[in-house]
């Protein structure tokens, strides 16, 4: 990918807001366990985040994900996946990983997170965050209209208590492959 002029995205003067770290939880509401980055945004915000953390609901818009990363110094995306391992299984994606993603926007209207991190990294240039995780939890239903599975609710629930045992500790996150949550089949069956 050619190395991106300074690109000025704000007015003069404007600068965006600072913060430690962002969550943002892409989804779709709509469509059952599809939702879940969504859903665990909104629990995180009941529960609480420490000061310097910012919330977003990424939704389906994956050009926003790049705009909201901005101001960040660690980034932590949470999404579905659909790989065919079990349902609530979850798979942490280090940045690293993520250094060399391709641009290609196909169509802006569906970018997804792994493309809105390639432009990111273009628009951003140099304040393009440093420490970003994402987080996949497969999915089993995406029925339109559908709750969460009882098996992705539960990996939602662990992954939260994830989150917000790292924020609180104000550690950076790890960056090495996470295995699959070992825990996703039990939980599955109660």
């Amino acid at each position: 990918m050619p190395a991106s002029p300074r690109v000025q995205v704000d007015p003069p003067g404007f600068e965006p807001p600072r913060c430690d770290t962002v969550v943002i939880g892409c989804g779709n509401l709509l469509r059952g366990d599809d939702g879940v980055g969504p859903i665990l945004i909104r629990r995180l915000a009941e529960a609480g985040v420490p000061a310097g953390v910012r919330l977003v609901d990424g939704g389906t818009a994956g050009l926003d994900t790049a705009f909201a990363m901005r101001g960040a110094r660690r980034v932590m995306i949470v999404d579905a996946a659909r790989t065919g391992a079990t349902p609530g299984t979850v798979y942490r994606v280090p940045g690293a990983e993520l250094a060399d993603l391709p641009l290609h926007l196909p169509h802006p209207h569906a970018v997804r997170w792994d493309q809105a991190l390639a432009f990111g990294r273009w628009l951003l240039g140099d304040d393009y965050p440093t420490d970003i995780a994402v987080y996949l939890v497969e999915a089993d239903g995406l029925e339109p209209g559908a709750d969460l599975t009882t098996a992705v609710r539960a990996a939602m629930e662990r992954l939260q208590a994830m989150i917000l045992a790292d924020l609180a500790a104000g550690t950076p996150v790890p960056d090495k492959h996470s295995a699959p949550d070992k825990h996703s089949e039990e939980d599955a069956d109660g």
